[in-house]
C-alpha cells in the first residue's frame, strides 16, 4: 500500500486541498482520479433561505460526488454575478461578470496547473453556467484539461419534482424545490414559516425556446414558488437521487480516456 492511501478512506473519498502539505500536493494530484470546486453565491433567497443557499448546495453536493473515487476538494467560490432580479435585495453580494469570468478564470488555471488535468465544478447558482463555462472555455485554450461542470438544480428532472411536490409549481427561485434541497444538507439554516406561498409569473403561452430577462417580474419579491410544499423529508430525497446521480457522471467521466498532464 502507497504512503498516499492514508488520504482517503477505504480507497476513495475526498481530501481538502486547503490541508494538504504543499511538499506532498504533487504526489497528491497524481494519485487523485479528479478535483472537485463547488461554486455558489451570496443571495437572496427570500425570508425562509439563507444567504448561502447556494453556497450549502454546492458545498453539499461536492462533497459527495466523490464515491469510490479518489478527489481533491478545493475551497469554494462564494461570491458571483448575480440577476437583477435578486441585486436589489438585502444581502445579495453580486460581483460584475466580466469580473467573475476572469477570477474563475484564474481559479480553474490555477487548480489544473497545480496538476489536476481533471476538474469538477458543481454548481449552486444558475447565473454561474454562463461565467464557469467561459472560464473552463478559456483555460481550455491554455491547459490541455477535461472540465466539467454539472449544476445541482438539473439532476433532478421536473417531472421528478412533480412527483416529489404534485402539480403546483416547485422549480422556483427559493421554492420548495431549492429550499428543500437546503434542509436536506442544513435543516437548521432553513426558516419554513418565513415565507408565503408566491405562485411565480406564469410562462410565456409558447412551445418555442427564449430567454425572457426582466428587473422585478411581478409578483416577484425575490423569490417564488409555494414554500408550503418544502420538507426535510423531501430535501433528503432530492440529496439522495441528485447526489447518486453525480457519482454517476463522475464514474463516467473518470473512466473515460484522461486529459494529457497540464503543461
Amino acid at each position: 500500500m502507497d504512503e498516499l492511501t492514508g488520504y482517503w478512506l477505504d480507497g476513495g473519498g475526498l481530501v481538502e486541498a486547503s490541508r494538504i502539505p504543499g511538499a506532498e500536493l504533487a504526489d497528491v494530484a497524481a494519485t487523485a482520479d479528479f478535483a472537485v470546486l463547488p461554486v455558489g453565491a451570496v443571495e437572496w433567497h427570500g425570508p425562509h433561505l439563507p444567504l448561502g443557499a447556494d453556497l450549502i448546495l454546492a458545498e453539499g453536493f461536492a462533497a459527495e460526488s466523490a464515491g469510490a473515487r479518489r478527489g481533491v476538494l478545493f475551497p469554494p467560490v462564494p461570491y458571483a454575478a448575480c440577476p437583477g432580479q435578486t441585486r436589489p435585495w438585502p444581502g445579495t453580494v453580486a460581483i460584475r461578470p466580466e469580473v467573475a469570468v476572469g477570477y474563475l478564470s484564474d481559479v480553474i488555471d490555477g487548480i489544473v496547473a497545480a496538476g489536476f488535468p481533471r476538474l469538477l465544478v458543481v454548481n449552486g447558482h444558475d447565473a454561474n453556467m454562463s461565467t464557469v463555462r467561459a472560464a473552463m472555455e478559456w483555460v481550455s485554450g491554455r491547459r490541455q484539461a477535461s472540465l466539467l461542470l454539472v449544476n445541482w438544480f438539473q439532476l433532478v428532472s421536473p417531472a421528478e419534482t412533480t412527483e416529489f411536490f404534485g402539480d403546483l409549481p416547485a422549480r422556483g427561485h427559493g421554492g420548495a424545490y431549492e429550499t428543500s434541497g437546503v434542509l436536506g444538507f442544513d435543516p437548521d439554516a432553513v426558516r419554513l414559516g418565513a415565507a408565503r406561498d408566491l405562485p411565480p409569473k406564469p410562462k410565456l403561452p409558447t412551445p418555442h425556446p427564449y430567454v425572457l430577462v426582466e428587473s422585478r417580474p411581478k409578483p416577484w419579491e425575490g423569490w417564488s414558488g409555494h414554500i408550503s410544499l418544502a420538507s426535510e423529508a423531501a430535501g433528503q430525497r432530492v440529496r439522495e437521487l441528485a447526489g447518486g446521480r453525480l457519482r454517476e457522471i463522475v464514474d463516467a467521466w473518470v473512466a473515460a480516456p484522461a486529459a494529457r498532464s497540464a503543461r
